[in-house]
């Protein structure tokens, strides 16, 4: 009686109950095996991997079992695949017309992974887009990136691919510029000398070797522009300038030569 029920044909094809049943057995024991897979790639591998990879590679190993294991439990028990194929061919056109960005990000991620043309946690840049932050993680879809305001703003891999992109990792130095105007009737030697002075002894992020460089940049309207341009460790990015323009300020105060404001002469005419 149990054998009639385990032979009892429930498709047209010849599919029966025990079939169906070995069909399950087999996927459960994929699943099983690709949980292993997956929990010895966590302890053996992924630590040696950027964190993005090996969360990815994770996904690919865990998924590709359990779809093996799908197609050889359907293929053991004699299941026509043809039809479904077939189907699947026709759906696959209309949704890759209806999802060309979805696959074109697919492969930009996947090209970005490869690549690695930026690590997670590093501080990058995409110009174009006017996004500045630090990486936090590349999907199989889209990026993420925390920005300085503390906002996390999600970025198509596609974007990010094709867009051009800064890093700030790769070196160890960075410099920085700023701009101080000085009165026309202020002697720039000494301005120079004041403000090379200050750097030397009170901006304790400049480096000496490459040293600074100063030069007058621009007659300005009301005055004369000085560019100076420090060169600092990399992580020190953020105190550099407001820790320069604030010891310069203090310094030419002292020496009681000006940093003027916007002026404008008005002349009027008697008729």
């Amino acid at each position: 009686m149990v054998l009639e029920i385990f032979d009892t044909q429930i498709m047209d094809n010849g599919l029966t109950i025990g079939s169906v049943i070995i069909i399950g057995i087999i996927i459960l024991v994929g699943v099983i095996i690709a949980r292993i897979a997956r929990l010895i790639f966590t302890k053996k591998f992924a630590p040696n991997l950027p964190p993005d990879t090996a969360k990815n590679l994770n996904k690919l190993i865990y998924y590709g079992i359990i779809i093996i294991s799908l197609l050889v439990a359907t293929s053991s028990q004699g299941f026509d695949l043809g039809g479904l194929i077939v189907a699947g061919g026709f759906l696959g056109i209309v949704i890759g017309f209806a999802s060309q960005s979805v696959v074109s990000n697919l492969i930009s991620g996947l090209f970005m992974i490869i690549e690695k043309p930026a690590k997670q946690g590093e501080r990058i840049e995409i110009p174009d887009s006017n996004i500045f932050g630090i990486l936090l993680d590349v999907g199989i879809l889209s990026s993420h990136i925390q920005q300085f305001d503390g906002t996390v703003i999600r970025v198509p891999n596609e974007k990010m691919f094709t867009s051009n992109l800064r890093t700030f990792s790769s070196s160890e130095v960075r410099r920085s510029e700023a701009t101080v105007g000085i009165a026309y009737k202020e002697d720039i030697e000494k301005a120079l000398s004041v403000i090379k002075d200050v750097i030397r002894k009170k901006v304790t992020y400049a480096l000496l070797e490459p040293e600074p460089e100063f030069w007058v940049n621009e007659l300005g309207d009301s005055s004369v522009n000085i560019l100076i341009r420090v060169w600092h460790p990399r992580d020190d990015w953020g105190e550099v300038v407001p820790m320069l323009l604030k010891n310069i300020k203090e310094a030419l105060d002292e020496e009681g030569i000006e940093i003027p404001f916007p002026q404008r002469v008005i002349h009027s005419v008697k008729e």
